[in-house]
C-alpha cells in the first residue's frame, strides 16, 4: 500500500514537491510502514505525543479564558492544518507533508502565549524560542528522551515556521527546504490573525467595526471571507510556479491586519495586565523549581545530556498548560487553609 501511495504521489504532484520516496530520511533509519508514506507516519507520531495533547491547554492571546469558544494551540495547529492542506492539494504539493509540520509547529510553546514564552526567553540562559523547543520536543523529550525520530523534511518546516515582526513575507531563519514548509508558514499567518481578531472581538478588546477598512476592503468583513480570500490568492498567485506566495494587495492588507492587533490588541492594557500576572507565575515558578530540583517530576531530575537544571526547568514549564502552571503555582505558593 505505501508503494501505491508513492507511486499516486508521482502521478499528481508538482514536479517540485516534495515526494514521500525522495524524503532525505531520519537520523535514525528504520523500517518503512507498509502501509503509511513517511510523512504520514511522522503526522500520526505527532498526534499520538502528550505534548500534541497537551495543546488543547495552551492559550493564544487570553490567558486561561472561561469561554468554551476561544482560539487555543490546538485549535490553532488544527486550522493551520486545514488551510495548509487546501492550499497545498490545489498547488499539487504534498498534503501529508504539510499536515505533518501544522500539526507539530506549536509544540514547543509555553503556557500563557507569547508572554510564557518572553517570560523564558528572559530566565533561561541562551534564550528560549518556541520553534527551537518544538524540534526539542520531537528530538528529544517525546518517548522519555528518545524522540520521534521524524524526517529531515518534517523538522525543517518546525524550525522555519516562524515569522518576524517585519511582514509575514520575511522569514526568521532563512529559506524552508520545501515549498510544503512554506504553505505552513502562511497558514499559520492566515489562522492565527483571524482568530486572535474573532477573540479580541469576543472578549470585548474591540468592537467588529474597530478593523482597519482598507484591510477588510481587501479581504472581507468576517473571519470565512477573509481567510477564504487569501487563500484563493495564495493559490491563483503562486498556481503552475515553484513558489509560494500572496500577492501585493493582499500581503499589504494582511500585515495591516497584523499590525491593528499588535496596537490594539496585544499591546491593550487589558490584556497586558493579565500578561504581567502571568509573567510572574513563569518567574517564580521558574526560580523555585530552579533551586529545588527534586521538586520536579522524576523525569526531569536526571541531567542525561548535561545541559544544567535551568534547561530541565525550562523543559517542565513548557510543557505545562495554563491550569496546571496557575495550579502549581498556587500549591508552591498560596497558604493552604486548615480544615474546620
Amino acid at each position: 500500500m505505501r508503494e501505491r501511495l508513492e507511486r499516486n504521489e508521482d502521478a499528481v504532484l508538482a514536479p517540485w514537491a516534495m515526494r514521500s520516496s525522495r524524503s532525505a530520511g531520519r537520523a535514525a533509519d528504520e523500517d518503512e510502514s507498509p502501509v503509511r508514506t513517511a510523512y504520514q507516519r511522522d503526522r500520526d507520531r505527532i498526534i499520538h505525543t502528550n505534548s500534541f495533547r497537551r495543546l488543547r491547554g495552551k492559550t493564544q492571546v487570553f490567558i486561561a479564558p472561561a469561554g468554551d469558544h476561544y482560539a487555543n494551540r490546538l485549535s490553532h495547529a488544527l486550522e493551520v492544518a486545514q488551510i495548509g492542506r487546501d492550499i497545498a492539494r490545489a498547488l499539487a504539493l504534498n498534503e501529508d507533508l504539510v499536515e505533518a509540520i501544522a500539526l507539530a509547529h506549536d509544540l514547543g510553546h509555553a503556557p500563557f502565549g507569547h508572554t510564557g514564552q518572553s517570560a523564558l526567553d528572559s530566565l533561561l540562559g541562551g534564550g528560549y524560542r518556541h520553534d527551537q523547543q518544538s524540534l526539542r520536543v520531537v528530538e528529544y523529550l517525546e518517548r522519555g528522551g528518545l524522540g520521534l525520530n521524524l524526517t529531515v523534511e518534517v523538522l525543517d518546516g518546525i524550525r522555519t515556521h516562524r515569522k518576524p515582526r517585519s511582514s509575514l513575507a520575511a522569514t526568521s531563519v532563512g529559506p524552508s527546504a520545501t515549498l510544503e514548509a512554506a504553505v505552513v508558514r502562511l497558514s499559520d499567518a492566515v489562522a492565527y490573525i483571524n482568530h486572535d481578531a474573532d477573540d479580541a472581538v469576543r472578549a470585548g478588546i474591540i468592537a467588529a467595526g474597530d478593523l482597519p477598512q482598507s484591510a477588510v476592503a481587501q479581504l472581507g468583513r468576517d473571519r470565512s471571507q477573509r481567510i477564504n480570500a487569501v487563500v484563493l490568492d495564495i493559490i491563483h498567485t503562486s498556481a503552475g510556479r515553484p513558489m509560494v506566495e500572496m500577492s501585493p494587495p493582499t500581503l499589504e492588507a494582511l500585515d495591516r491586519l497584523r499590525d491593528f492587533l499588535f496596537e490594539r490588541v496585544y499591546s491593550n492594557p487589558i490584556v497586558r495586565r493579565e500578561a504581567d500576572r502571568a509573567y510572574r507565575v513563569i518567574t517564580e515558578l521558574f526560580q523555585y523549581f530552579a533551586e529545588r530540583p527534586e521538586a520536579l517530576p522524576a523525569e526531569y531530575r536526571e541531567d542525561r545530556r548535561g545541559e544544567g537544571i535551568e534547561r530541565r526547568v525550562a523543559d517542565y514549564i513548557a510543557g505545562m498548560t495554563d491550569f496546571f502552571a496557575i495550579n502549581t503555582f498556587q500549591e508552591v505558593f498560596v497558604p493552604k487553609m486548615w480544615p474546620a
